[in-house]
């Protein structure tokens, strides 16, 4: 899992101390500014050329409205270059394309035509591209053949492939997206009557036999073309040929029935009108349905896949098994059926279900084309199948079952986190078998499996060398909130650290796997760009490690002096008891001169990491932060239960209740902050936005005793209105599962509010609605509650754009604060 790119830093070479002017005190107006101008931008978006001589990236030193392509190329003085518009528009796109076996040789697809790119360098020192198709309609989507020879593409709804040697075009499949029209049935009249008239009549005998003779002829001189299907409106998906060509595989896509989307109001429009936004569906409503199937070229078939024979494909999900007792739910906190009506009632329709809904998705073959692996996802969630197909008979034979009664992580199955290794037998693939994201293998024709990491630590991103001899791994074995990049055999043992930095290091390896391009950074210091050789030494005993010459150069540097002028706190990593012994990881803001005031942030996502050594994607808060330091508050901000980065069961900590222990751990962390720091139990506040914003209501509605003033943001207040994909997974559906979004929705806690809140939201959010505060405002004021206020922001969506936005919403909150502490 790669960093989130943040746009900071990036302007002047840095000064020395005795140049940098003294620092200013930090004010929200400062802070909250466009940080292209007070900050800068680092640099995004890494890639190499293809002779691993030049890294591309996105920076923007001038301040521009919009970032710019720069270049450095590792001859020469290394200094970044801009690069011109017309050698920008000749470059391949900084991800994707496909390489042949020899990597001599790349596809790739820009602005919806196809190119190949000759890796090898031409005569005048450069690489060649040949341009295969120029058209209106968008081709995608292009690989080489098994044989190499031609290349595969999608169009529309269909597979062509184009020979390299002639460029000839050829149509692989038919698949039309209307309704096949039913043959015209005739009844038994005039069935009898027609064979009647043929036995009478000779004339009508012989003109009928020459006629069929005829359309004999002329059906056996046409060529051949691929057969036609009607996909009956469905969505063609994921289409693919097998490397011998004589199977391809595709998904139908059938969309929601009735599924009704939610549309945001927006009001500060340039027509002068209200005008409506198209939003999202809520979580429960009717979903896409998929089905896949094999066409067979040399049958000229094409049938789906049954999913009858995946093991478990009818399990009903632990807590749709056994009811709740009454009791265990408030009667002021129901809605419609009490929570022992609802699972009773959802066991006996689970009863009545016969398959879950999946997806498949693949096939990933074998580069000799003998294999091919499917992942398959329940809609649910709760579990993940990788089995091996065979298409000629459609048949699935199971390789692992990765079964999570809360949900099972995800991954790309052809994003580079799986595939096959150079036997051609062996598959990878990461799974939480063991509690943490690890990498294992498994033989697709024995079945034997190979766990090659192993430890309480995640491996967040798998890439396989070149020659498919090692593996690189992006893991936090060192720290939790350290990221590093390793090197590894493919059967597993040592994994030497490449990189060196304290913090994150974000790597992109040359194309010839020479170099590292790594955007690195730190708790107090925005990413930067780094080049470092990727060479290694061996040590006594056959151990490796990077070489002396394997140093980080810094070819960037991307701060305004003005941002360098203030002395940024390292906060500090610490270990907070959870009530349950659970460790929590937090970053700790120390004033100099504390005032007994404290203040917590929750950081937003749910399943996102911000205890960390790298420069947070919450580098305005940080900066907040910092503020309130100075002013003598104790700042703490927690990886709480469900943040990324801990394993299974640290991230399913909050199934079927949100706002539990994740609202539990924020609570030990404020009392810890009593035993520990010096702060005043009664002088305690919080602040979040998003899903930081859910944890402030609800700490604020059921724990008012702890915190005596909350700001949310944009937050969640009845988690029945937000999306399905993120909701489903962790309360599975509301009517399905109505005790689980009961107990986890701030709306009907909201009887409980003592202290201050104050609530900011967007009013064109398309993400968390501006109806959310709508229905919990109109709840405050039945409920006669006077302590709290709301600000609306019209032209601001979910992540807020506007400076002057930023300013007001965190002076508000910092005078709630200095107010109310």
């Amino acid at each position: 899992m790669k960093p989130l790119l943040i746009g900071l830093g990036c302007l002047l070479m840095v000064r020395t101390i005795a140049q940098t002017p003294t620092a200013s005190p930090l004010t929200v107006e400062k802070i909250m500014q466009d940080p292209k101008g007070w900050i800068g931008t680092s640099p995004s978006g890494i890639f190499w050329s293809e002779d691993s001589k030049t890294i591309y990236f996105n920076w923007n030193p001038t301040k521009a409205k919009g970032d710019s392509l720069y270049k450095i190329p590792l001859t020469g003085d290394r200094k970044p270059v801009k690069v011109a518009a017309a050698e920008r528009q000749n470059l391949p796109p900084a991800t994707g394309g496909t390489y042949n076996r020899a990597r001599t040789l790349k596809l790739y697809e820009k602005d919806g035509d196809l190119f190949l790119l000759d890796c090898k360098p031409g005569k005048t020192g450069g690489q060649t591209v040949r341009q295969l198709t120029n058209t209106v309609e968008r081709e995608s989507n292009p690989a080489f053949s098994g044989d190499e020879r031609k290349v595969v593409f999608a169009r529309a709804n269909n597979l062509f492939t184009i020979s390299l040697a002639t460029g000839e075009w050829t149509q692989v499949t038919n698949l039309d997206p209307g309704t096949k029209k039913p043959d015209p049935k005739t009844n038994e009249q005039e069935t009898w009557l027609k064979r009647d008239q043929l036995a009478l009549f000779d004339v009508l005998k012989e003109r009928k036999a020459k006629k069929d003779e005829g359309e004999k002829i002329t059906k056996a001189g046409q060529p051949k073309r691929p057969k036609q299907f009607y996909t009956e409106g469905k969505t063609v998906q994921n289409q693919r040929l097998s490397p011998d060509g004589r199977f391809v595989t595709f998904s139908l896509l059938k969309s929601a029935q009735g599924a009704k989307t939610a549309i945001v109001p927006s009001y500060v429009t340039e027509s002068g009108f209200t005008e409506d936004l198209t939003a999202r569906t809520k979580v429960g409503a009717p979903f896409a349905s998929s089905e896949f199937y094999v066409y067979d070229i040399q049958r000229d078939t094409i049938q789906a896949v049954s999913t009858k024979s995946i093991p478990g494909i009818t399990d009903a999900p632990d807590y749709a098994k056994t009811a709740p007792s009454p009791a265990s739910v408030p009667d002021s906190n129901r809605r419609g059926p009490s929570a022992a009506e609802v699972i009773t009632d959802t066991v006996k329709k689970t009863k009545k279900l016969a398959d879950r809904s999946v997806t498949i998705s693949g096939p990933i073959w074998s580069e000799d084309g003998k294999y091919a692996v499917v992942i398959i996802r329940a809609f649910d969630n709760k579990d993940r199948w990788i089995m091996r197909l065979d298409p000629a008979t459609r048949q699935l034979k199971l390789l692992d079952r990765q079964r999570d009664e809360a949900w099972v992580s995800g991954f790309g199955p052809l994003t580079g986190m799986t595939g096959f290794l150079a036997d051609n037998q062996t598959f990878y693939f990461p799974s939480e078998t063991d509690g943490y994201s690890h990498l294992y293998t498994v033989n697709v024709e024995t079945g034997e499996k190979k766990q090659l990491t192993k430890g309480k630590f995640e491996v967040q991103q798998i890439q396989l060398s070149n020659d498919k001899k090692f593996f690189y791994l992006t893991t936090n074995e060192l720290h939790p909130g350290e990221q590093h990049f390793y090197r590894m055999a493919v059967d597993g043992g040592e994994r030497v650290k490449l990189t060196t930095m304290t913090g994150a290091n974000d790597v992109t390896l040359s194309p010839d796997e020479t170099q590292l391009a790594i955007r690195y950074s730190y708790s107090n210091k925005p990413w930067e760009l780094f080049l470092m050789k990727n060479e290694l030494v061996t040590l006594n005993k056959g151990k490796q490690k990077p070489s002396p010459a394997s140093t980080p150069v810094q070819l960037t540097a991307s701060l305004t002096p003005e941002f360098q002028t203030y002395p940024w706190r390292d906060p500090a990593i610490v270990t907070i008891p959870a009530r349950d012994g659970q460790t929590i990881y937090g970053r700790l803001y120390k004033p100099a001169k504390p005032n007994g005031k404290a203040v917590v942030f929750v950081h937003g996502a749910g399943y996102l990491q911000n205890a960390h050594k790298w420069w947070s994607q919450y580098f305005r808060e940080y900066m907040f932060h910092n503020l309130l330091a100075d002013k003598g508050y104790t700042v703490l901000d927690i990886d709480y239960r469900a943040s990324a980065g801990y394993g299974r069961d640290w991230r399913t900590g909050i199934y079927r209740h949100m706002g539990g222990k994740d609202l539990t751990d924020n609570v030990d962390a404020a009392q810890w902050l009593v035993k520990t720091q010096g702060v005043d139990a009664k002088r305690i506040g919080l602040y979040g936005g998003s899903y930081g914003g859910f944890i402030t209501l609800m700490a604020m509605f059921t724990t008012p005793d702890v915190f005596a003033a909350g700001a949310a943001l944009r937050p969640v207040t009845d988690w029945a209105a937000y999306n399905h994909g993120y909701t489903a997974n962790i309360l599975n559906e509301p009517y399905a599962d109505t005790l689980a979004y009961r107990r986890s929705s701030p709306i009907y806690f909201a009887n409980g509010l003592k202290g201050h809140l104050l609530i900011c939201h967007g009013m064109v959010d398309v993400n968390v609605h501006y109806q959310d505060v709508v229905r919990l405002t109109q709840r405050l004021i039945e409920l006669r509650k006077e302590n709290w206020e709301v600000a609306s922001y019209p032209v601001e969506d979910h992540a807020f754009v506007e400076p002057t936005s930023w300013m007001d919403e965190y002076k508000r909150i910092l005078k709630l604060f200095e107010e109310r502490l």
